[in-house]
């Protein structure tokens, strides 16, 4: 029981360590720990869907393709896996805090994508180490689950990125950057699958570079995105809060030709957007 016990504390680790350090990266803003709590919830949740289609898919592919032969590797890592597993992480972020008022600044984007991949990664973890080895738990601890914090760091940008131009009243680069959004974390999972699951010495000596390149410049990225982290309503006048929480409504948008907000349904108009102030 002792064992047990053990094994499931090291499997929660490396995601807490991860989560903490995120958190306490955001500098500017803290974000809600109930929306926190939703998408690392959500995260572990999607976890069963990801396990649920990726085979029904195995079930298809297999029986066509084998499971010795490039293509279905490709099919498995790529899609099977990668694309099922950030699709569900994917839609967490999306469907939980893209509308929320608390997204209002460019590294918020990252954190939900952290917190609902690694609700994924502690979950999956979990499942993993639950008959596996010690050693198996520092390796997971080692690559697994900061891969999946890797993958959410790219994803997190280009949301953010999305948002950004939302806001701007850009669509079309608002939906360049949400396919990147998902396109990007996919591609990178599924050349980590890819060259782990592949059997060749030369891939597993490439993965192990990729993985140390992909680290440094994931490290360097938050701490850029960090520091450089910028509210989507510029100038700080009284009235921001409010226009984040009407924008999130639809009832404002902005006008980046004035860097203010202006109302959609003037009927609507209660409060001055740039004072904060209601209107009598």
């Amino acid at each position: 029981m002792r064992y047990e016990k053990m094994m499931f504390l090291l499997s929660l680790l490396p995601a807490i360590i991860l989560l903490v350090i995120i958190y306490k990266t955001d500098k500017r803003e803290k974000e809600p720990i109930g929306l926190l709590a939703k998408l690392f919830i959500f995260g572990v949740l999607s976890t069963f869907a990801a396990a649920i289609i990726g085979q029904l898919g195995d079930a298809i592919v297999t029986p066509i393709l084998g499971t010795d032969s490039l293509l279905y590797l490709i099919i498995d890592n790529f899609i099977l896996t990668a694309l099922v597993e950030e699709f569900g992480k994917y839609f967490v972020v999306k469907a939980t805090a893209w509308k929320s008022p608390a997204f209002n600044y460019t590294f918020d984007a990252i954190v939900y994508a952290v917190f609902a991949s690694l609700g994924f990664a502690a979950f999956e973890n979990v499942l993993y180490l639950s008959s596996g080895s010690f050693s198996l738990a520092i390796m997971r601890g080692i690559f697994a689950v900061p891969g999946h914090a890797i993958d959410a760091v790219f994803m997190g940008y280009y949301f953010g990125l999305a948002k950004r131009y939302e806001v701007m009243g850009n669509l079309k680069l608002r939906g360049r950057y949400l396919r990147l959004a998902l396109i990007v974390p996919v591609l990178l999972h599924g050349f980590y699958d890819f060259c782990v699951s592949s059997g060749s010495d030369i891939l597993l000596l490439v993965f192990f570079v990729y993985e140390a390149v992909i680290t440094i410049v994931a490290i360097r990225k938050v701490r850029k995105l960090s520091k450089e982290d910028t509210a989507f309503f510029q100038g700080g006048y009284p009235g921001a809060t409010y226009v984040q929480n009407m924008y999130s409504t639809g009832v404002i948008k902005y006008d980046p030709a004035t860097g203010k907000p202006y109302y959609v349904d003037p009927t609507r108009m209660n409060f001055d957007p740039m004072t904060g102030q209601r209107l009598k």
